[in-house]
């Protein structure tokens, strides 16, 4: 296992300096941010990322991530070009040191939640959803503004596109994941990448697009797709744990060695289709956080790790999700939980 630690770049609030200060910490999760989906990353954008995260004593070895673009996810007529222009970016990570690659294929909006600023009982605040909050927003009114929300589109762009997804539906998307996957996976085992694909988050759909990467039996019908080593998971206990009827225990264990990146982190289910992120302990949430560790060590994970969205803690704001004191607790506590768990051989 290696401990990792999401990274925007240089504007950050987060330092390299900082992060290089948690103890376990291994390296950076990053990528180039000026670079829109589908266009083709410099070498020397790669390269200064690498520089930058070397000599602050950190390796940069996994990207989350290149995104897909929506033409690809539909099938559109461009979708060719943008796959070889995907592959290419494949190549020079590769090439730069780079060996695991997160991405999703969830269309149009990348995790949702309806409440960026939930107030907690210990007086942080973090993430939550609602579904009876989702119901009464409109994504074509052009007044509210989300993450992993592309704020580029027009209303009318952002309406033909809703409109396409529709009629394309779950299975439309499956046959266009597999085509991505069989251009993208061998190009991945040459480049040595392992490619590992990021959950629904929440995992089910919303305003009326489909969503696939949500359940145990669909992650089993993705990774037999293409049946490579390559083509593994980013298993994100914060998104499938959404959905009770998801065991991540026996997840865990069952994909262990096809998930080359886990975010770990623990939220609190308060109803259906609700729930608020918390602290990342088993005893602050609804996951039991000990058992999918374990489940991991047990089925033979060793990739990498990072501690995922956390709390806005001891007066710290910016960016929801990515503040440093809360995402440091966790890297430690699950960092103890390995060690544990390793060391006792539960």
């Amino acid at each position: 296992m290696k401990m990792t630690f999401r990274w925007y770049g240089e504007n950050d609030k987060v330092t390299l300096e900082q992060i290089r200060q948690i103890p376990g910490m291994t390296g950076i999760v990053s990528a180039v941010y000026d670079v829109a989906p589908g266009k083709v990353w410099s070498v020397e954008s790669i390269e200064r990322i690498k520089r930058l995260a070397n000599d602050a004593g950190l390796d940069f070895t996994v990207v989350e991530s290149v995104p897909v673009p929506e033409e690809i996810k539909l099938g559109g007529p461009d979708a060719e070009e943008l796959i070889e222009n995907y592959c290419e970016n494949v190549r020079r990570l590769g090439a730069a040191g780079v060996d695991c690659i997160c991405y999703n294929f969830m269309p149009v909006f990348d995790w949702f939640r309806t409440n960026l600023k939930n107030e907690l009982p210990e007086g942080a605040n973090g993430l939550s959803y609602d579904e009876k909050e989702l119901a009464k927003l409109d994504p074509l009114s052009g007044e509210f503004s989300l993450p992993g929300w592309d704020e580029s589109y027009t209303k009318n762009e952002l309406r033909i596109l809703m409109e396409r997804y529709s009629k394309l539906g779950e299975e439309g998307l499956w046959k266009n994941v597999e085509r991505f996957l069989r251009s993208v996976i061998p190009t991945a085992h040459e480049a040595g990448v392992n490619m590992a694909i990021h959950p629904d988050d929440p995992p089910w759909g919303i305003f009326g697009l489909p969503r696939i990467i949500t359940n145990e039996q669909n992650i089993e019908r993705f990774l037999k797709l293409v049946d490579m080593p390559e083509n593994g998971l980013t298993f994100c206990t914060g998104s499938l744990g959404a959905s009770p009827d998801n065991d991540l225990p026996k997840m865990a264990k069952k994909f262990a060695r096809r998930i080359h990146f886990a975010h770990l982190r623990n939220i609190a289910i308060t109803g259906y289709r609700e729930f608020h992120e918390v602290a990342h302990p088993t005893e602050c949430g609804s996951l039991d956080m000990f058992a999918i560790v374990k489940g991991l060590v047990e089925g033979g994970f060793d990739g990498y790790v990072r501690p995922d969205h956390g709390r806005m803690i001891w007066g710290e704001t910016g960016k929801g999700g990515y503040g440093l004191y809360d995402r440091a607790l966790g890297a430690a506590y699950l960092y103890g939980l390995f060690e544990g768990i390793k060391k006792i051989g539960v």
